[in-house]
């Protein structure tokens, strides 16, 4: 598992990572009133999701089936187990986003 790094003193802002074989952009907003993140994910110049909410331990693009979305799973995650929502006190302190094997994915 590896981290995105998050800026959250920058939020709204875009940048682009090598996601697997792909470059994205991936742009980071923040719902100040409700306390929640979203990601737009964009490939190509063509968004593909906008919007997208952040909630913790489950992958940011569930249930999308494009073969044009990164191959690694995003999802918001806490190393240490203690959080179990991403919030802006949080977010980028002790839960980030990471990319990789989800917390389901353990080999057998």
């Amino acid at each position: 598992m590896e981290f995105i790094p998050i800026e959250i003193e920058n939020i709204p802002y875009q940048f682009d990572i090598a996601l697997g074989v792909d470059i994205f952009t991936i742009e980071v907003n923040y719902n100040e009133r409700f306390d929640f993140f979203t990601i737009d994910l964009i490939k190509d110049d063509q968004v593909l999701v906008q919007g997208a909410k952040l909630v913790y331990g489950v992958p940011v693009f569930e249930g999308i089936e494009d073969h044009r979305f990164p191959v690694p799973l995003i999802f918001p995650v806490d190393e240490a187990g203690r959080e179990s929502t991403v919030n802006w006190d949080n977010f980028g302190e002790t839960v980030f986003l990471a990319y990789g094997e989800g917390e389901g994915d353990e080999d057998e």
